[in-house]
């Protein structure tokens, strides 16, 4: 059995769904964020979660000095929210286009995100082009929203909320 050729495997990865994140930081090194579905539990015993990020990203310097991040889940209503964070936007534009607090760390939190989990980077592991980021939870804060967003199928989809 042969390794996977690089679209092979972005094609099967086509196929697993994710939530959508803005990650975001603040700090010595300035401001900075960026959209991820990269983003996995860890652990709940400590709370850590794992966000991986490209070190050819030009964000990755500003989140290495600081040390600290922020992990905002969307919501169905964030769609453009992500594609700005997505994109080649200057940071100003990115970040005056939604309302943040700050956060226990310093770091920026979305208002209206799912789900706010304030982070410090504890552990960083490089595999290939990218830097897995092991982040322990400091605070975390959840708001109520009708739909969640999603990444499957390289689209956005909205997922309804069941009625508890």
């Amino acid at each position: 059995m042969s390794i996977p050729d690089k679209q092979s495997f972005r094609d099967a990865m086509a196929c697993i769904g994710a939530a959508v994140n803005i990650i975001t930081t603040d700090g010595p090194a300035g401001q900075a964020g960026f959209t991820a579905s990269a983003v996995c539990s860890v652990t709940d015993s400590p709370p850590t979660l794992l966000v991986c990020l490209n070190r050819g990203a030009s964000v990755w310097p500003v989140f290495s000095e600081n040390g600290t991040l922020c992990v905002n889940t969307l919501s169905g209503e964030q769609q453009s929210l992500s594609t700005l964070f997505g994109g080649k936007t200057s940071m100003a534009e990115r970040f005056a286009a939604a309302r943040w607090q700050t956060g226990e760390t310093g770091c920026p939190r979305l208002e209206e995100a799912l789900a706010s989990f304030d982070c410090r980077i504890s552990q960083v592991v490089s595999v290939g082009t990218h830097d897995i980021l092991f982040c322990d939870i400091v605070s975390l804060t959840c708001h109520p929203a009708p739909h969640g967003l999603v990444w499957f199928d390289r689209g956005y989809h909205a997922l309804m909320r069941p009625a508890c």
